[in-house]
């Protein structure tokens, strides 16, 4: 059956109650996605082939276990080391919560502007639009916040290698950071232009890596540390609270769960990767249930491995590293310099894949929205998808640009770069809180749960999920310690609320003119807000 390309009255006709006729989408036909994101309102423009393994790989990519530990396990051990590895197996019951919660947004309207969309489609008819659009922002900002971040922790990795291997002798500066790390965008904006064919396989490829590097890592490490030092006992990895911070020991503790919800997010991505996604009522709940459940078992596993090899267990000696990287130097004391500088590498290079994978979600998220008229004045230039390639490469382009802007936080110090960290964790957990609620409130009779639901506990689940995305936004932007200073601010709780402050008084002064919500952009309904689609249809054929 061809692609659709348009579509016709008499096809039309046969699309009216959107939401009761989801469920019964024939699954094992590529045309049951299409005819599905018809019935959304939207038609299909991007070419599907991220096979269900694909979807899963495109989250687990943009985890990247091994390199985001990396970058953030200093945060962890600040509470010792059964800060970090209590911090992380806690952290994953609530994440793995919340991704369940979004699988069953997924499972029942699958669609690229996911969060957004569904923030519409459930809210109340006098705040929906604005709503939507404020997640819009925040949900977009919050994907090139993650994009930032890891391609920061990309270029300190690759200055950590080069530190390793002169001894110290190295000076890791801001304007360095920043050089790998505006070289590093440039990389991932042209990868990222590879048509969907090509990103799906390389999925693949990240999977393979990701997996590999933990093996390496969880093997070679404790070899190399039974020959130059001992191991840390048991009760010293699990019962072993130590505070680097001015708070409390328990706020402390509270704090050093970041390193798991900062490694363990963006799971969204199978959704804004929907209409590329074979089977995507299905493949979105594996992919994102999938990889917080692969991150959560191998990720635990790897910081019981740091905490055990840390030498002579004296956390402040590996925080006070001049790689300025905490796992570079349990690599470093455990496998010797070359080993260490390899490993860096290697590293690296797996937070190269994650920034290409997080950057492809992140562009379709940006189309999704500008599709929709989101994005103030150059909507039209972005939402531009050459119908040869099929791959929306303004917008893919737009966003490393607006990433590399962003980066310049970078220059400020360790301020500015902490900032890019919890930018993404502030922005994207407000993008998922604000379509669950409504989803159990105002849209709880609109909804109609897709192939992936759990009934009554479904509802559970959300509360739960609720209760902490409420607590991590509080959480991430509270700073890494007291008192105070320029330098130890956390700008996240400015810029975050700024954005959200502000993309609401633009939407009421100016934006309501060209965004009225997700709208349809089928031949014959061209404009047609997406929330009455079904109705239209109904009334129009």
């Amino acid at each position: 059956m061809n692609t659709i390309k348009s579509v016709t009255s008499n096809h039309l006709s046969q699309l009216t109650s959107v939401r009761s006729e989801i469920r019964h989408i024939d699954p094992k036909n590529n045309f049951g996605d299409v005819d599905l994101l018809a019935q959304i309102g939207y038609k299909q423009e991007l070419k599907r082939h991220y096979s269900t393994l694909q979807v899963f790989g495109i989250a687990f990519s943009i985890m990247g276990l091994l390199p985001s530990i990396s970058s953030t396990i200093n945060t962890g051990l600040e509470a010792g080391s059964a800060g970090l590895v209590w911090g992380w197996f806690l952290a994953c019951i609530f994440i793995f919560s919340t991704g369940t919660s979004l699988s069953f947004l997924g499972s029942s309207m699958p669609t690229s502007g996911g969060l957004y969309y569904y923030t519409n489609y459930y809210s109340p008819q006098c705040i929906r639009v604005p709503l939507s659009f404020m997640v819009g922002c925040s949900n977009s900002l919050g994907l090139i916040g993650g994009s930032c971040a890891i391609t920061y922790g990309l270029s300190t990795e690759i200055l950590s290698a080069v530190s390793i291997a002169r001894d110290g002798n190295f000076d890791i500066t801001p304007a360095r950071c920043y050089g790998i790390y505006v070289g590093a965008f440039v990389l991932n904006m042209i990868i990222a232009s590879l048509t969907t064919k090509h990103c799906a396989k390389l999925q693949s490829i990240s999977i393979v890596v990701n997996v590999v590097l933990v093996l390496i890592f969880i093997i070679a490490v404790p070899i190399g540390v039974s020959k130059h030092h001992n191991f840390n006992s048991g009760s010293y990895i699990f019962t072993k609270f130590e505070n680097s911070r001015n708070y409390s020991m328990s706020w402390s503790f509270a704090l050093s769960w970041m390193p798991a919800i900062w490694t363990i997010g963006s799971f969204d991505s199978p959704i804004h990767c929907s209409e590329e996604a074979k089977n995507a009522q299905k493949s979105i709940p594996v992919g994102i249930l999938g990889s917080i459940g692969a991150c959560w078992v191998l990720g635990w596993i790897v910081v019981i491995v740091c905490a055990l090899c840390i030498k002579n267990g004296n956390v402040e000696a590996v925080l006070a590293s001049n790689s300025g990287n905490a796992l570079a130097q349990i690599c470093a004391d455990s496998l010797g310099k070359g080993f260490a500088v390899a490993m860096m590498s290697l590293i690296a290079f797996g937070q190269f894949l994650m920034a290409i994978s997080i950057m492809i979600a992140l562009s379709r998220q940006v189309w999704s929205f500008a599709r929709d008229d989101g994005l103030p004045l150059v909507s039209n230039i972005v939402k531009y998808v050459n119908p040869k390639v099929q791959v929306p490469i303004n917008a893919t382009f737009f966003s490393g640009i607006l990433g590399i802007i962003l980066g310049l936080l970078v220059l400020i110090g360790p301020a500015g770069s902490g900032a890019l960290f919890s930018l993404g964790i502030a922005s994207n957990t407000m993008s998922f809180l604000i379509p669950i609620i409504a989803s159990m409130t105002s849209g709880r009779k609109r909804f109609v749960n897709g192939p992936f639901w759990l009934g009554k506990y479904s509802w559970i689940i959300n509360f739960v999920t609720v209760c902490w995305l409420s607590y991590t936004i509080v959480l991430c932007m509270f700073p890494d310690n007291v008192p105070v200073t320029r330098e130890s601010m956390n700008y996240t709780a400015v810029i975050n609320p700024a954005v959200w402050i502000i993309s609401l008084i633009y939407y009421y002064v100016w934006g309501y003119k060209s965004y009225t919500g997700p709208k349809s952009n089928l031949d014959d309904l061209e404009g047609v807000s997406v929330y009455n689609v079904d109705e239209v249809l109904d009334n129009k054929y």
